[in-house]
């Protein structure tokens, strides 16, 4: 089970893995051992996630999930396929923690009044400053 927060966790019935033969560093073992994880999650259809949260999920990762609204992951990290797996679920952690909290609404402001005096003086700054470099008028 991946405990996100306190109010939500995803069970491991919701992922599926699948093992390849991994690129890297293995000696003589690397062509005999599936230590590579891909790692599926159906993040459209999932019931341990509320709405607003899975849509922020996909708006963020849109490029990681694929037309029927899976997620894949991949490590091949480690040598040892658990330690793998390990790495993908923490990378999902991550990628939840990240977009779990809604984005704060911007409220409009007027310009304070200090900071129309700065605009202004810094545009009367630059026109002098332009002004000072054309060739004097006899």
């Amino acid at each position: 089970m991946l405990v996100v927060s306190a109010h939500i966790s995803i069970p491991d019935t919701e992922f599926t893995l699948s093992f390849a033969r991994s690129s890297g560093p293995g000696g003589q073992n690397v062509n005999k051992v599936n230590s590579k994880v891909v790692f599926y999650w159906d993040v459209a259809h999932s019931p341990s996630i509320a709405d607003g949260l899975r849509q922020r999920f996909i708006d963020a990762y849109r490029t990681r999930i694929n037309d029927a609204g899976v997620l894949l992951l991949q490590s091949d990290l480690h040598r040892d396929q658990k330690r793998n797996i390990q790495d993908c679920q923490d990378k999902l952690l991550e990628m939840l923690k990240a977009v779990l909290t809604p984005p704060k609404t911007r409220r409009k402001t007027k310009p304070t009044r200090g900071s129309k005096e700065r605009r202004l003086t810094g545009k009367k700054e630059q026109k002098e400053k332009k002004a000072n470099r054309q060739k004097p008028s006899y």
